[in-house]
């Protein structure tokens, strides 16, 4: 949508209100034009008028929990403009962890060499920290520009006050995610020599990791250990580099002696995941991991090992290729499904998810949809021509597991019908069904035995024919598959398709050997 004519609406009607003395409802109209262009003089100017007429202007942007990120940039302007530029940084730092991308910071008086005289480098170092944290880490690449000013910031600051090592590492943290890794690595080398100590060495270990510079961040982590052994997040950070040198066995070493401390912390949970998951690229791992998340929603941080785990695998981050090739399995159509099951379902019918929980999460929406609507989609003219042949099924079925979940998996519903939805050839259906009972093995450790017999059997009966891989794909995504017909499923994703009496005479013959 083109803010422009909102922008021009915004400020026509907060010049008029100036002009007949209405200054909060000009106030409201200039937070409102903010987000749109926060650095058009235009939106100065009249920021400047209104402080003018006001009393007190500040009391004109109220800073409640819950401000919009227009007025609390404004309130910061007027601190800036009534000789206050560093108590109105962390406002306009806020704004910018709110939405990164927008260019708040790119005003002059944040790039004025006198505020690095004024600015207080531990509160900076503070504002610094908190904004690194709300923008992740990378920053998004649409806020590379728009944060820059905040490097300028620190950088005035540390000429006028010396070697700072606090403000020298929070500004590293912001370089590497800003994509500076020269910068990231200069400043946290100049804080770690500065005033050597166990943040200043993680500092330092994250700025060379983000250089490529991995034996140097290895070391300076063991350093930060030698610092405090009981951090046993550093023991985490330590594991990943490792892992990043290719030396997994080692990693998995420090994650076992993090274990043994506190076999519950997070950070190591995750790492050891994905490392035990490299290691032998069994998903019993993941869905260990999976478990953990959902058994522990309060985590300190953000963590992205599973998605990172999932992501390119068959099934695990996505609708497979072939999946699409498949011949879709439709029927007739007994009942005609409304235009809303429809919009719905095709909504949500993405070709690609995080990983198998996030998909059943996404289908929730789907329990708006009939049970019958959802079966009726599955031959529905606009589902089986769709541009994305197969993402609808797989979500229609997925949204079948939403309906009835008081019930007892073994006796439910959703069970039977996608159970019925497993007869006849292997075609888009039936896998999008497979894939379903699948994704509910993941989210229901109590359902885990009797899909994984479901899986087998269908397995068993494709071994040798065409659709082989296609089941064998699925198989690799099952929890507590067993471990023979997980081998097999394995070898029939490694062997190149062939045709139908060949590939049944190969995989005949590798069976009985």
């Amino acid at each position: 949508m083109d803010a422009y004519p909102q922008l021009r609406h915004d400020l026509t009607l907060a010049r008029s209100a100036l002009d007949r003395g209405e200054l909060d409802r000009a106030a409201r109209h200039l937070a409102g034009a903010l987000p749109h262009a926060p650095t058009l003089p235009e939106i100065h100017e009249l920021l400047s008028r209104l402080a003018v007429h006001a009393d007190d202007a500040l009391d004109l942007f109220p800073l409640d929990p819950h401000a919009p990120a227009g007025r609390v940039a404004a309130h910061a302007h007027l601190l800036a403009a009534a000789g206050r530029p560093e108590d109105g940084l962390p406002l306009l730092a806020a704004a910018s962890g709110t939405t990164p991308a927008v260019d708040w910071a790119g005003v002059p008086w944040v790039s004025d060499p006198l505020l690095g005289g004024r600015i207080d480098p531990d509160a900076l170092a503070r504002t610094v920290m908190r904004l690194c944290t709300a923008v992740g880490d990378p920053a998004p690449k649409a806020a590379a520009a728009p944060l820059r000013p905040y490097l300028t910031v620190v950088r005035h600051t540390v000429e006028a006050h010396g070697e700072h090592a606090m403000l020298l590492g929070a500004g590293s943290a912001l370089a590497r995610r800003l994509g500076e890794a020269r910068l990231a690595v200069d400043w946290a080398t100049r804080g770690a020599r500065s005033r050597p100590s166990k943040l200043g060495e993680i500092w330092l270990g994250y700025a060379y990791r983000s250089a490529g510079r991995i034996p140097e961040a290895l070391a300076a982590l063991r350093r930060a250990v030698m610092y405090d052994p009981d951090d046993l997040s550093v023991y985490a950070d330590v594991a990943a580099t490792l892992a990043d040198l290719g030396r997994v066995e080692e990693a998995l070493n420090w994650t076992e002696r993090a274990l043994e401390r506190d076999p519950q912390f997070d950070c190591v949970v995750h790492t050891a995941h994905r490392l035990r998951y490299r290691v032998d690229g069994d998903v019993a791992h993941l869905v260990a991991l999976a478990d953990f998340i959902r058994d522990h929603p309060d985590d300190t941080h953000e963590h992205t090992d599973l998605d990172e785990c999932c992501r390119g695998s068959a099934w695990l981050s996505g609708m497979p290729a072939g999946l699409s090739r498949l011949p879709s399995g439709q029927g007739s159509v007994d009942a005609e499904p409304s235009a809303d099951a429809l919009a719905r379902l095709l909504r949500v019918a993405s070709t690609g998810w995080p990983h198998p929980p996030a998909a059943y999460d996404r289908a929730l929406g789907l329990v708006l949809v009939e049970p019958w609507e959802l079966l009726a989609l599955l031959s529905h003219p606009a589902v089986a021509g769709a541009e994305r042949p197969g993402a609808a099924e797989i979500w229609a079925c997925l949204g079948l597991l939403h309906h009835g979940s008081e019930e007892p998996w073994l006796d439910s519903d959703r069970r039977r019908l996608l159970l019925e939805l497993l007869d006849g050839d292997v075609d888009r259906v039936t896998q999008a069904a497979l894939f379903a009972l699948i994704t509910y093995a993941w989210v229901d450790p109590t359902a885990r035995p009797d899909v994984a017999t479901l899986v087998a059997g269908r397995f068993a009966e494709a071994a040798g024919g065409p659709r082989a891989r296609a089941v064998a794909e699925l198989a690799l995504a099952t929890p507590e598959l067993d471990r023979s017909t997980r081998e097999l499923a394995a070898a029939a994703v490694r062997v190149p398709a062939v045709p139908r009496q060949r590939g049944r005479s190969y995989l005949l013959r590798w069976l009985r050997k």
